[in-house]
């Protein structure tokens, strides 16, 4: 028989609490889930883990991602998870899939599909749709037992196509009674658990059959129902997504600001820098940035959201998307296994017929007419997040005195078709990351935008948080390690209202990493194939997270899973 006071002890650590507050060497012992006691323990542990030479931090917490249908089939969050994330929030940008009547199913599929590029196929199977409401919805969530904590907004298009049906998906106003009953719905959700509400005016926003997000236009009115739904439930936090091209979003701002303050509760919104050149849309981006402090002078509390890195696509022959993926010789070959189709495609005639197509013609990639072969790179191994604007496609291109597309080709037929080509198309404008080092140092913003759970074939950005510690802290300097702790931690829990995590301090959650910091790196992106219906993913596990703790239990230890399922669904007002 055990005769040890805490379930867990974790000695000898550089107790970074969360607070932004310089490092201290502490012990930090658990019991029953919570922290009770920071400083020197004299008493054991069940466990004990020696954290000499380490950090210790509070469990990440990060407030934009995507696992509304995978946390449906899971029970792991990764790839957020292996990135020492410990509570995720999704429901981000208006999409997800409660409420839903029956016959709206596949049409909030296809809204997935389209905004998120998660398979259908893989919702298909995925979804048990054993609800409607989102309080029916959360209620499957909490049914499972996880490897990390989740929480949930309610998102506005599923609301939207709920109440308005057809007029939801053709863009029409909403009646008054149409915005009552939105209002209320929201109301409900948020009383049942969700976090706040979520909505996106943003045109990338379309259905894998091009049709816009049905919240794209919605009036004044509809937005000032959704945020005075939050006021009715007492709380919650509006989450938004607009044009931030568009000179004239400072006008969808304005709306959003009015409705914010007259609800009496706070608000975040995306930020990145867009365009592919600096020149494009320079000043709107700081523009967005500043007009934190202009509402909040005002009385509206609206922060950004903003990425610590190029938000940037990965195109390859394993992932969803490549620059070739329309083409009709490509496309006749795409169902192939990969060695057999880096075969067909190194025979001359097949290279040649595809390289003759129209690559553009028959896709229904939105992003793909944007992209820039300019700003297009070889995805270096190990992974390079800054490249060089001499080493881009185009420049081998002009060097060697080539077709660019030719380059391409062969890129993507390297290492027997498993590499990638990897494209910086947003906060990369001018070369370098010297936007998002702007933003970031923007006392209001607020380091997200990984979009866990989503884009599971061409955007790997869940690793955000080792970002921030590898090229802002360690090999940059810039920001200091107690304060990008703190901007993952306290910060992020604090703008959700979830007040029992993020710090280390005793009576909270004990949601808690152990960091080797000289080793903490990227691995290598590579495909999973283990969506249901044997749907593939782009995952990335990093190393140096010793153990990753979920109410005082490791579930990831030196980067793999150890089965433990501490984690669950978090309801807002519990």
């Amino acid at each position: 028989m055990s005769t040890a006071e805490f379930d867990l002890v974790v000695r000898g650590g550089e107790v970074h609490d969360g607070t932004g507050a310089t490092g201290r060497i502490a012990d930090i012992a658990v019991k029953d889930g919570l922290i009770v006691a920071v400083g020197d323990v004299a008493g054991s542990g069940a466990q004990e883990i020696d954290a000499t030479g380490r950090i210790v931090t509070p469990g990440f917490v990060d407030i934009h991602t995507h696992y509304d249908g995978q946390a449906v089939w899971d029970d792991a969050t990764a790839p957020s998870s292996y990135h020492g994330v410990t509570t995720v929030v999704m429901g981000n940008c208006g999409v997800g899939f409660a409420p839903c009547k029956p016959e709206d199913r596949n049409g909030l599929i296809e809204l997935m599909e389209g905004v998120e590029d998660i398979p259908a196929p893989v919702m298909h199977q995925g979804l048990t749709w054993t609800w409607e409401s989102f309080a029916e919805y959360l209620d499957v969530l909490e049914q499972t037992p996880r490897d990390i904590d989740i929480c949930a907004l309610v998102p506005h298009a599923p609301v939207r196509v709920y109440v308005m049906g057809e007029r939801a998906l053709k863009l029409l106003p909403a009646m008054p009674d149409d915005v009552a009953r939105m209002r209320e719905i929201v109301a409900d959700a948020i009383r049942a658990g969700a976090w706040g509400v979520s909505t996106s005016r943003s045109t990338a926003h379309k259905s894998i059959g091009g049709d816009y997000t049905p919240t794209l236009l919605a009036r004044e009115r509809e937005i000032v129902g959704l945020a005075m739904g939050m006021a009715d439930a007492g709380r919650g936090l509006f989450e938004f997504v607009a044009e931030v091209q568009d000179p004239d979003v400072i006008g969808e701002f304005e709306m959003v600001r009015r409705a914010l303050k007259k609800s009496g509760l706070p608000g975040v919104y995306s930020l990145v820098q867009s365009g592919q050149t600096a020149a494009e849309n320079e000043g709107l981006w700081r523009d967005l940035l500043k007009y934190a402090q202009e509402a909040q002078a005002d009385g509206a509390n609206m922060r950004p959201v903003v990425a610590p890195r190029a938000i940037g696509l990965l195109l390859g022959l394993e992932g969803s998307q490549n620059p070739f993926s329309a083409t009709p010789t490509y496309r006749s070959i795409a169902h192939l296994p990969l060695a057999e189709r880096v075969e067909r495609m190194r025979d001359p005639e097949v290279r040649a017929r595809i390289l003759s197509e129209d690559p553009y013609a028959d896709s229904t990639w939105p992003l793909l007419k944007a992209l820039s072969y300019s700003k297009m790179y070889r995805f270096e191994n190990p992974p390079n997040y800054t490249p060089d604007v001499a080493n881009s496609l185009q420049a081998i291109a002009d060097a060697e005195g080539r077709p660019v597309t030719e380059v391409v080709y062969d890129v993507l037929l390297e290492d027997e078709g498993m590499g990638f080509i990897h494209v910086p198309f947003a906060n990369y404008a001018s070369g370098d990351l010297s936007a998002c080092q702007e933003m970031l140092e923007d006392p209001n913003s607020i380091m997200g935008l990984g979009d866990g759970g989503a884009h599971v074939g061409f955007i790997l950005d869940a690793g955000f948080q080792t970002w921030m510690l590898t090229y802002w802290v360690k090999d940059r300097g810039v920001i200091p390690l107690p304060e990008a702790i703190r901007r993952m931690t306290s910060d992020t829990a604090d703008v959700m209202g979830l007040a029992d995590r993020g710090r280390i301090r005793e009576g909270l959650r004990a949601d808690l990493n152990v960091i080797d910091l000289d080793r903490l790196d990227f691995g290598s992106p590579y495909v999973a194939h283990d969506l249901p219906t044997g749907g593939k993913r782009l995952m990335q596990k990093a190393v140096g997270y010793e153990h990753t703790i979920v109410a005082g239990e490791t579930v990831y230890r030196d980067g793999e899973d150890t089965g433990a399922r501490p984690g669950r669904l978090v309801r807002s007002g519990r």
